[in-house]
C-alpha cells in the first residue's frame, strides 16, 4: 500500500491533469456523489486544473444536507424534552429547522452534546443515568453501522436510559431517484468511497449497464481523485461504461459485509423524506421493532407539522445538481457561515459551504 503522502504529491497531481487535458476531447459532465469529494475538489483548487471539457458538478453527498427540515424540527423538540439530552455530531448542531436549530435551543438551556462516537453517547448515558440521552442517527451507510454497534454495546451492557432517533439515509434509492429526475446530462459519477467501503459497488452496475453512465469509486486526496477523472475521461472517449474502483485501498466489490449485516440487525428500510429530491421509497433507516426500547421515536412523542424550508433557500436544487451556489440568490448575501440560512452553507461537506470558503472568487 502506498503511502498517503504519495496520494498528495503535487506533481503527480499535475502530471494526472495534464494527462486529462491531453486526453479530454468530449465535453463531459461528471457528478460527486460525496460530499467530502466536493470540499476535497474545492481545497485542492481541482477545478482550477481541469481543461474546459470537464465539468464537475455536486449530487446528494452531504448527509446534514440532504436531512429534511422535518426531521431537524423532529430534534429539535427531542432537545426541547425534559430529561433528555441529545448527543449528535457537530454539523448538525446548526442546521435550521423551520422555527429553530439545536444551536439556539442549547442556547436557551437545552442539554445538547457534541459527540464524536455513536460509542461515546452510550458512555455518556452511563455517565449520567437520570438522564435519557438519545443520540442522533444521521448519515449514510458509512455511519449506520457504526450506530447499530453502539446500539449492540447500549443492549449487551442494559444501559436503559440511551435511544436512537434514526434519520439514516441510504444512498442506492437516492441515486435512482436522481436518475429519474429532470435530465442533467451526466457523463459519469464519481462515486463515494466511504459508503463504497460498505455497501461495495453492486448499486451502481445498473447505472453503468442500463443508463450508460461511467462510475469510478474514488479516494479523497487530490491524486485520487485525479485519477479518478481521468479513468472517467478514458470510458467517456472510449464510449463505455463500466464501474471501476480507483480507491482500491480500502474499497473491494463485495464491500463490508459484517458492517452490512450488523446494520441490517437494527435498521429496516422505510419511506424517508429527502431535501432536495422529496420522499423516497425505503430510502431511510428506522430501527427494528424488536429493539424499540432503543428507539427514541417510541419511547417518545416526536410528531411535528409539516415543514417547510426558507423561502428563497435553494439547497434542495444544489443537491441536485440543476443550479451551482451562486446562482442562489440568497448565496454570500444573507446566507453565509455565520448566518446559515440552509444545511449547505453549514456542514463541512456541503457545496455552498466549500463555494463560500474556497470559490467565490469565480
Amino acid at each position: 500500500m502506498k503511502h498517503v503522502d504519495e496520494y498528495r504529491d503535487p506533481a503527480l497531481a499535475r502530471e494526472l491533469a495534464a494527462q486529462i487535458r491531453r486526453e479530454s476531447k468530449t465535453p463531459a459532465r461528471f457528478m460527486e456523489l460525496c460530499g467530502t469529494h466536493t470540499m476535497a475538489l474545492a481545497r485542492h483548487g481541482l477545478h482550477q486544473m481541469l481543461p474546459p471539457t470537464v465539468e464537475m458538478i455536486s449530487g446528494p453527498g452531504c448527509p446534514v444536507c440532504v436531512t429534511a427540515t422535518e426531521e431537524i424540527d423532529r430534534a429539535v423538540k427531542l432537545a426541547r424534552t425534559p430529561g433528555v439530552k441529545v448527543a449528535t455530531f457537530g454539523d448538525l448542531v446548526r442546521v435550521p429547522g423551520s422555527q429553530s436549530s439545536l444551536a439556539r435551543e442549547r442556547a436557551a438551556g437545552a442539554a445538547v452534546e457534541v459527540v464524536y462516537s455513536p460509542l461515546d453517547a452510550v458512555a455518556l448515558a452511563q455517565r449520567e443515568p437520570e438522564q435519557e440521552v438519545v443520540f442522533l442517527g444521521i448519515g449514510f451507510e458509512t455511519t449506520a453501522p457504526t450506530v447499530a454497534a453502539a446500539m449492540l454495546s447500549a443492549d449487551q451492557q442494559g444501559v436503559k436510559n440511551f435511544s436512537v432517533l434514526s434519520a439514516h439515509k441510504l444512498l442506492p434509492p437516492a441515486l435512482a431517484a436522481l436518475l429519474a429526475g429532470p435530465d442533467l446530462r451526466l457523463s459519469g459519477f464519481l462515486c463515494p468511497g466511504h459508503v463504497t467501503t460498505v455497501i461495495g459497488t453492486a448499486c451502481y452496475e445498473p447505472v453503468a449497464r442500463e443508463r450508460g453512465i461511467p462510475c469510478v469509486v474514488a479516494g479523497f486526496e487530490p491524486v485520487d481523485i485525479l485519477a479518478s477523472i481521468l479513468m472517467l475521461v478514458r470510458q467517456v472517449e472510449s464510449g463505455q461504461s463500466r464501474v471501476e474502483i480507483q480507491y482500491q485501498r480500502a474499497v473491494r466489490p463485495q464491500g463490508n459485509p459484517a458492517a452490512v449485516a450488523l446494520m441490517n440487525q437494527f435498521f429496516a428500510p422505510v419511506d424517508a423524506p429527502w431535501r432536495g429530491l422529496g420522499p423516497i421509497p425505503l430510502s431511510g433507516l428506522a430501527v427494528r421493532d424488536e429493539y424499540g426500547h432503543l428507539d427514541a421515536a417510541k419511547r417518545l412523542d416526536l410528531s411535528v407539522p409539516p415543514a417547510q424550508d426558507h423561502p428563497g433557500c435553494r439547497c434542495g436544487d444544489v443537491l441536485r445538481g440543476l443550479i451551482r451556489p451562486p446562482e442562489c440568490r440568497l448565496f454570500g448575501q444573507v446566507c453565509t457561515p455565520a448566518k446559515p440560512l440552509g444545511p449547505c452553507m453549514v456542514s463541512a461537506e456541503g457545496t455552498c459551504a466549500a463555494w463560500y470558503k474556497y470559490r467565490r472568487e469565480e
